[in-house]
């Protein structure tokens, strides 16, 4: 029997790509992902879970895009196949025109990831850890330290704190610390895994003020995904909506929603749009898959 949720992610997958204008089909991406698959193996009597399945999607220099799933849909497996963390089954990955396998360390030396479990040295001072960071990728103490200032006091953390083991810091504080250590470098591509997760209201703000002030200054392309809707309408320019490892709708946030009016008689809200989509909530868990493979909360 045929669901009419079966229909909707018929009708998405099947619906073809916009088209892109003759500037932006010449132009390199920031991000170029070509049927890209992950399987894990969870066990040798058991099939292998697939996390990521034939996603295929292009990022335009200086794009906020946003990707939205429930807790094991796999976002944070295609986050960490993007920043080279894990490898490829199948597909491509390409960052500005740098394939991810071939030319890993280039890939590296743009890009920086943000995730919902950053890792310090918790005994060190976020000053200790910025300085750290600092000299993996070649950067000059004195403007280090200069940076390191002004991002952290730009996210509400003054420097009077600087000298305190992270450890004696709040969860909040400790994910502020983690994104001015990726923005530390510089990166072209910003990949945010859930970066406001767990934060207090103020806290989320002055990230997400943050977060557009990188793209407006220094032209960052960003990739975030969240669990925050009212987030996602806010910051990105367009959204792809991931289910069971499968990207079933893309278009801005605007478009999102005009389609799920136009096209399914729903109310226009991103809320609406995620339902009718994936039939679920954004705070499901679809199971055993985020348990086995990857921290995807």
């Amino acid at each position: 029997m045929t669901t009419v949720l079966d229909q909707v992610n018929s009708e998405a997958i099947a619906r073809p790509a916009p088209r892109l204008s003759p500037a932006d089909a010449a132009e390199v991406p920031a991000l170029l992902v070509e049927h890209l698959t992950k399987r894990f193996m969870v066990g040798r009597k058991r099939k292998p879970v697939v996390a990521v399945n034939d996603v295929s999607l292009r990022i335009r220099r200086g794009e906020i895009y946003g990707i939205l799933g429930a807790n094991g849909s796999g976002k944070s497996t295609l986050i960490r196949l993007v920043s080279t963390l894990l490898t490829l089954d199948k597909g491509r990955v390409e960052v500005f025109g740098h394939d991810v396998q071939r030319e890993e360390m280039a890939v590296k030396r743009v890009i920086n990831r943000v995730s919902v479990d950053a890792a310090f040295f918790k005994k060190l001072s976020p000053h200790e850890n910025l300085s750290y960071a600092a000299r993996l990728y070649g950067m000059d103490a004195r403007d280090a330290k200069r940076e390191a200032i002004r991002i952290l006091a730009r996210l509400g953390i003054g420097e009077k704190r600087l000298g305190r083991p992270l450890e004696q810091m709040s969860r909040g504080m400790q994910q502020k610390v983690a994104i001015a250590r990726a923005l530390l470098t510089s990166p072209t591509l910003l990949l945010l895994d859930e970066p406001t997760t767990g934060l207090d209201p103020r806290s989320k703000l002055d990230v997400q003020s943050f977060i557009e002030e990188m793209r407006d200054s220094h032209d960052a392309t960003i990739v975030l995904t969240t669990h925050d809707l009212d987030e996602a309408e806010r910051l990105c320019d367009r959204i792809a909506l991931l289910n069971d490892g499968r990207i079933v709708a893309e278009d801005t946030p605007d478009g999102l929603k005009t389609m799920i009016a136009d096209e399914y008689g729903k109310e226009p809200t991103l809320e609406s749009v995620f339902m009718t989509f994936t039939g679920r909530s954004l705070d499901d868990d679809i199971g055993e898959e985020d348990q086995n493979k990857e921290d995807d909360s």
